[in-house]
């Protein structure tokens, strides 16, 4: 995104405009936006691409193949249920440049939300990893989606300049491929550092230099391309970043919400129970065995065993049981009993009673704050001695190895969740413990400690698909968009 003037002249195109700025529904984004939005819908457009990537990249953990139709499918089908994101669907879901009624305003949309997550992304090169990876699942998405028309005029109007092989080279490279290279196919002939990929898999011919790819594999091309502009973008973008961020009005209305979107919450809301039923003081015990994630099962074993947690373990698991359906009279109560243990003096004097009653929206700003998601909790600072954070994340390998073991789980079960952990993928990780210790996968992948409860009731109560047989320990019977309080006490 190009910041080298602070104030650029506003067009706002009218629709004919439109018709020229955005003549493809597949784009390079080689030429960041310059019209005029409104806040809120800046904001809008970040939240729902941000959605969208995250989307895609739950699915793709799947196992399908990123080039496959399943894949297409599944990740169509899930985007399709989200009304929020129908723009995308469009623009996905097409066949390409000359589609029969092309949505411009759709079009505008996601260029504009890609490069406003260009400034929410490209702090950190651990953000701007992210960023380019879930990008170019999104472009090999829309891609598979072009009709073989819209993939020529894609690289017609984008200047790719990938033209197939002559009839009599082809024939002169599938005599020294010995056939890898057909003479009946169209050909192209590109860098070899272009298809890393393919080379590494050994699916082409190379000669000089160069490889000899398919229509179909042309993708890879252009996903080079893609991932080297961007990813040449992104940090141009934040080397130019804090020239940007000097002014104190854009660092509240603009700037402080885009450092807070990479680890944004942006699911189901989890700060009050949807239905009626309150879950009875005198079941946690159990529920903590049946239905908690780790991260609450240990801050649950913690609270009984030492009779109080630390401040932020206070914090993680008082708001998750509030999210589950306990009252504030009830885990007073449970509380008040573990700490004349332990500390009883500190339970009101310590500011715990408070805490507990702040979190529930009856101190302080009386604000009803919301559980903490997986993100928040992974990305969460945890120091030695510390008892929140996620298991998978904050403990070491051979912890869970021993939980798991103690549990009876099978050893090869046991290496997956730890291979999860070790290629950092710890939602995956928790997704599979919970697959584990219930007998079947939840119906979505696991991004919230609440969301693991109330799938593990459905469990329960039959209301997952059927379950497959498991040789450990079964499950007995049993019963951000707000701010953080975190940021207050």
């Amino acid at each position: 995104m190009d910041f080298s003037h602070r104030r650029q002249k506003v067009i706002k195109p009218i629709e004919g405009e439109l018709a020229i700025l955005y003549p493809h529904d597949l784009q390079m984004y080689t030429t960041p936006p310059v019209c005029e939005i409104s806040l809120t819908e800046f904001e809008q457009l970040a939240v729902d691409r941000l959605k969208l990537l995250r989307t895609i990249e739950q699915i793709s953990l799947h196992g399908h193949a990123k080039n496959s139709e399943e894949w297409k499918k599944s990740v169509l089908d899930e985007i399709r249920k989200h009304s929020d994101l129908k723009y995308f669907y469009k623009v996905i879901n097409s066949t390409g440049a000359k589609s029969k009624e092309p949505d411009y305003q759709a079009r505008k949309s996601d260029h504009i939300s890609h490069f406003v997550l260009r400034l929410a992304f490209c702090r950190t090169e651990e953000l701007r990893r992210w960023l380019i990876s879930r990008e170019l699942d999104l472009f090999r998405l829309r891609w598979l989606s072009l009709s073989a028309e819209g993939k020529s005029e894609f690289i017609r109007l984008n200047n790719l300049n990938y033209n197939p092989i002559s009839a009599s080279e082809r024939v002169e490279m599938s005599e020294k491929s010995s056939g890898l290279v057909s003479s009946s196919a169209d050909y192209y002939r590109v860098p070899f550092t272009q298809v890393l990929d393919l080379v590494k898999s050994r699916k082409v011919f190379l000669h000089y230099g160069f490889a000899y790819i398919t229509n179909t594999d042309i993708i890879s091309v252009l996903l080079t391309v893609f991932r080297s502009r961007l990813s040449h973008e992104l940090s141009r973008t934040a080397r130019q970043l804090p020239a940007l961020e000097v002014i104190e009005e854009d660092q509240d209305r603009i700037f402080r919400p885009l450092k807070a979107l990479p680890h944004a919450y942006i699911g189901e809301d989890y700060s009050s129970k949807k239905t009626g039923d309150k879950i009875p003081i005198e079941c946690i015990d159990s529920l903590a065995r049946q239905s908690f994630p780790l991260c609450m099962r240990q801050l649950h074993a913690k609270l009984r065993q030492d009779h109080k947690l630390k401040h932020h373990g206070r914090l993680q698991y008082a708001l998750f049981l509030k999210g589950i359906g306990v009252t504030l009279d009830d885990i007073l109560t449970m509380w008040r009993e573990e700490w004349a243990r332990s500390e009883p003096e500190k339970f009101e004097k310590g500011g715990v009673a408070y805490l507990l009653r702040h979190s529930y929206g009856k101190e302080g700003k009386r604000t009803n704050y919301t559980p903490q998601s997986c993100m928040k909790i992974i990305t969460g600072n945890v120091g030695t001695g510390d008892q929140h954070g996620c298991p998978f994340k904050h403990n070491d390998v051979s912890a869970i190895r021993l939980t798991l073991t103690q549990s009876n789980v099978p050893a090869a079960d046991i290496q997956e969740t730890v291979d999860l952990i070790n290629r950092g993928q710890y939602q995956l990780a928790c997704t599979k413990y919970f697959e584990i210790t219930q007998g079947t996968p939840p119906e979505r992948f696991i991004n919230h400690p609440n969301q693991y409860f109330e799938e593990s009731q459905n469990v329960k109560h039959g209301k997952s698909n059927t379950k497959k047989e498991f040789t450990g320990d079964k499950p007995q019977p049993a019963l951000e968009k707000r701010p953080s309080v975190s940021e207050e006490l």
